[in-house]
């Protein structure tokens, strides 16, 4: 069985605390209801990341609650069963290893497109910025083994979206680190309100390509920088 080693475990308790704070803003955000959905958080020099447990209310969720689990989903530390959506965790982490934080919900207007098994497309610069074009949608699969991950993870492959709605079932993000992913996650749901009520009101107008990938530049290399770092990111790029 893998055990916390002693140089990563106060890295672990800082991940837990962050997390169970993490899933504040699910709720703020209107992304959750009961003890739907999760964030987790890989442990940086670890095979280990933190996760909701299962069944646990949103208001009892305390860092001490966050179980901490192996690349393979197994339960490594906690006195609470791993969230049911652990399995697809563990292969994102395993598979994607630039990928630091995933999450999980079943927000209400992204999910509509997920049962709609229909991408949302990139028709808002807010799209183009955060997800580099449309969001894609995910095979259907089963909770229970890594099935949702490996769709997850096949159809990141095929895109630049930090976003994936798994069909039938709702939206997962990614990130560098789980604040990132939980960005990804208001904003998906978001974009997904806005277009539908744009839809309501006719054809929503596409953008063009090289005004998306110009876009995506901007807001992933310079948008909130400053100094050296941002010129660097900026020399070439679209003006």
């Amino acid at each position: 069985m893998t055990a916390i080693r002693d140089d990563v475990r106060a890295e672990v308790r800082r991940l837990q605390a962050e997390v169970a704070q993490l899933h504040a803003e699910l709720t703020r955000y209107g992304l959750v209801i009961w003890t739907a959905g999760n964030v987790s958080a890989r442990v940086p020099g670890a095979d280990l990341f933190v996760i909701k447990p299962s069944g646990v209310s949103y208001d009892d969720l305390t860092p001490d609650a966050i179980v901490v689990c192996d690349l393979d989903g197994g339960l490594v530390e906690g006195d609470r069963a791993p969230s049911s959506d652990t399995a697809a965790h563990a292969y994102v982490y395993r598979h994607l290893p630039e990928v630091g934080g995933v999450v999980h919900t079943h927000s209400t207007y992204a999910t509509a497109w997920a049962a709609r098994g229909e991408p949302i497309p990139c028709v808002l610069t807010m799209a183009a910025d955060e997800f580099g074009g449309e969001v894609p949608i995910g095979p259907f699969a089963l909770i229970g083994d890594d099935s949702i991950g490996q769709g997850i993870v096949e159809t990141l492959a095929r895109s630049r979206s930090k976003a994936v709605l798994m069909q039938n079932h709702g939206p997962f993000t990614v990130g560098t680190d789980a604040r990132s992913a939980v960005k990804a996650a208001v904003m998906v749901e978001d974009v997904a309100r806005t277009v539908h009520v744009a839809r309501q009101l006719g054809e929503p107008l596409p953008i063009a390509q090289h005004h998306v990938d110009s876009l995506h530049d901007r807001y992933q290399n310079v948008y909130g920088r400053t100094g050296p770092q941002a010129r660097t990111a900026t020399q070439g790029a679209p003006r």
